[in-house]
Order: structure tokens, then sequence, then C-alpha cells
């Protein structure tokens, strides 16, 4: 019997999806449910897992963009799974080739080298003296190799002429997922009235928490008291603070949303991905960062889903973690906001009249100036501020314990 294995649909909106690479080759056998392709969609990339056993054949090649039902291999159920011993006996039996052989090329000779052979005559030394040139730079025309005053005229100094280095170049197809998030990044950019409002956090009341709790936090919950779960619950509390942050442009309407799905950007091994943490707003400290967790191995591992990465109202992007000291976000669209944290540096700063070293992050704001106003991008950012500097009052009820479940 030969099954015809069809491209499942990976979501609502997706329609088509690209091969991106086959696990098999054309005519191996497949154990049902062994990955046999990974398909990229404009979302993500999945593995596509072989519906029964049998010997495939391959109906598509990899980089070939294929709707969602058609048929991209054949599979023959009533073939017989090769035997160890068989394929052993097989490769016994197959005789080796010889090696054709090598035939050598005589090489030309090479012409014979004087004492003038790259030295240049006493005009030509003067003017590639005012270049700033010297004669191992210059083939020479002359006999046995000068270089001669036309040789040095005609000379022109390098400008960055490559020599020994490579200079190697590879040309590969975009993935389906990097060119949706390229065409998303240009639509936020051309489609948006973005702009991007900046403040600075000093960490040290935050910093100050994790070195007395964070021990105790992660024996008892399993997982580390990072930063992400303060700044997502800042977050959600500058959202309900300012909920037109929390909205988004359709058409001629605005909807604004009374739960708090955070988008986080995470870096996985197909590129930039955004996951989401469903209903933030009724999440602790501990369910937060559990959140995070899963979301960012299942992202690391290939296993993230469609489902996973869509409808979320707001996005926190942590460039600090590569290093970035500031950077202005690009709004992910539909959204109309998005939170850039940056790395935390030591700075000098003004306490009560007092310099004083802190450790400080840069925070940056994007958002479409469409629905939000300078006013609430501004307060939502001091918000945002205001509970980070204060997260035992505004974030923990002034009980930390009791907020993180210790």
């Amino acid at each position: 019997m030969i099954l015809e294995m069809k491209v499942p649909s990976p979501g609502e909106s997706i329609t088509t999806v690209e091969i991106a690479e086959w696990l098999v080759q054309d005519g191996d056998y497949v154990e049902k449910d062994q990955a046999i392709a990974e398909v990229d969609s404009d979302k993500a990339t999945l593995e596509l897992p072989a519906e029964a056993s049998g010997t495939i054949t391959l109906k598509a090649e990899e980089g070939d963009e294929v709707e969602v039902g058609q048929i991209v291999c054949l599979i023959d159920t009533s073939a017989e799974a090769p035997s160890g011993d068989t394929a052993k006996e097989e490769k016994k039996a197959e005789a080796p080739k010889p090696e054709p052989a090598k035939v050598e090329t005589p090489k030309p000779a090479e012409p014979a080298k004087t004492y003038a052979s790259g030295s240049a005559s006493p005009a030509a030394k003067k003017i590639l003296a005012e270049k700033g040139m010297s004669a191992n730079e210059v083939k020479g025309t002359g006999k046995d190799g000068r270089v001669t005053k036309d040789d040095a005229v005609k000379a022109q100094p390098s400008m960055g002429t490559p020599s020994g280095g490579s200079r190697g170049s590879e040309r590969k197809k975009l993935s389906m997922l990097r060119r949706k998030v390229a065409e998303r990044l240009v639509s936020a950019k051309n489609e948006t009235a973005m702009l991007t409002t900046f403040n600075e956090v000093d960490m040290s009341p935050i910093f100050a928490l994790r070195k007395e709790y964070k021990e105790t936090f992660k024996a008892k919950h399993g997982v580390s008291l990072g930063f992400m779960s303060f700044f997502t619950l800042a977050v959600v509390r500058a959202l309900k603070l300012y909920p037109a942050v929390n909205s988004m442009i359709d058409g001629k309407e605005m909807i604004s949303y009374d739960f708090c799905d955070i988008s986080i950007a995470v870096s996985g091994p197909k590129g930039l991905m955004v996951p989401v943490i469903r209903n933030a707003e009724n999440l602790s400290f501990r369910g937060v960062e559990s959140e995070v967790k899963r979301l960012a191995l299942r992202a690391r591992d290939g296993q993230i889903t469609v489902d996973e990465m869509t409808g979320g109202t707001f996005t926190i992007s942590n460039g600090g973690v590569f290093g970035s000291m500031l950077s202005t976000p690009i709004i992910n669209p539909p959204q109309s906001g998005i939170l850039g944290m940056h790395n935390i540096v030591e700075r000098p700063v003004a306490v009560d009249g007092q310099v004083v070293v802190r450790p400080i992050m840069y925070v940056a704001l994007s958002y479409d100036h469409r629905i939000i106003d300078g006013k609430e991008s501004v307060g939502f950012l001091v918000a945002v501020k205001e509970a980070l500097e204060n997260p035992t009052e505004l974030l923990m009820d002034n009980n930390v314990k009791k907020a993180l479940e210790l």
C-alpha cells in the first residue's frame, strides 16, 4: 500500500511552508513517527513525522515552498524493514573500486631570475618613491624583469588590494521564518508612527533582593530568581495604569485588552522567536520564572509551536544579555509597544547631593504614536522604573517572602 503524506497545517493563518531539510534520503526505510523533515513556516520550524513505516519516496526538494495539504512524499507500507545481517552481507559483497591512476602534468618552467629581476632603473626609482611604492610592488617589463620608467609611471599605489587572506563568499536562501521576520520588521517601520523614549533604572534594590533570596528561591522552586520576573510584573503594573499601551490598531478601530499576554524575545537556533507568557497578570514571581524557563528551552530545542508565539499584547526584549548598552527596539506588530532591557553597568549617579556608584540599566520604550501619546508613553516607562526601584512596596506588597512563596 502506498501512503501519501501531505503537509499538515501548523496553524490557522498559515497556508504554505518550506521544506527546510530532509532528514532522510529517497529510498530509505523509515519507522512510524520518525522525524523525516524539518519544515519552516512564517512563525516556526516544525518536524514532520512519518505517518507509517515503509520505504519513502520524496516528492519535494529542500527549499521548495509547498502548500498545506500538498503531497510531499510517498511511503510504501508493504516494504519490509532491512535486516542488519543482510545489510552487512551486501556491504561485504561490494568489490572495492580501483582508484584511477594519477597523471602528473609537468609544470611550466619558470623564467630564470637574475640580479636585474624586480630592480628598478634610477628614473623608475624616483617616480616610485614619489608614489610611496617599492619596486617589489610593480611587475617589470624590461629585460630580465627590470622595472622601467614606463612601468613606474603606469603603476598605481595599492588601495587595500587583498593579499594572502581568504576572499570566499557563500550565498544561501533565507528561511521562510527569517524572511517573515524581515517583512514584519520593515512593515513595523513603514506602517507605524514609531517613537522611542528612554529612562534609566537603579537596579540596587533588585540586586539586594536577589542576593538575599535567590538561593532559597531556587532550592524551593527549582528555577532562578532572575530579572525577567521583576520586569514582567513591573510591565503588568504599568499596563494597568496606562491601558492605551496594552492596545493595538485594527483598521479604523482601537482594540484594548484587559489581560496581559507578554511576548518575550528569545534567540533560537532558527533566529529570533517571541513566545508568549499568557495572562501574566495572574502569575507570581515563581510563575513568571517557570514560564520563561519553559518557553526559552522549547525555543532553544526547536520545539516551540505557532500557538505559543501568537497573540501577545506587549513585548519585552532583553538585549542586555548580549552586552547591548542602549537600543531602539522595533515594535512587534500588531502590538503598539515594546520594552527594551539593556546591560547593567556601574555608573556614577547623584543621590541626595552625593555622587555614588550604582548598577544602572538603561531602558527604552518604542511605541506607536498613532494611539499612544507622549504623556502615556513617558508615564508608562516611569511607572516601570518606579516599580523596579521600589519592588518591595510596588511589586511585593511589602511582604517579600509571601511574594516569593518562601
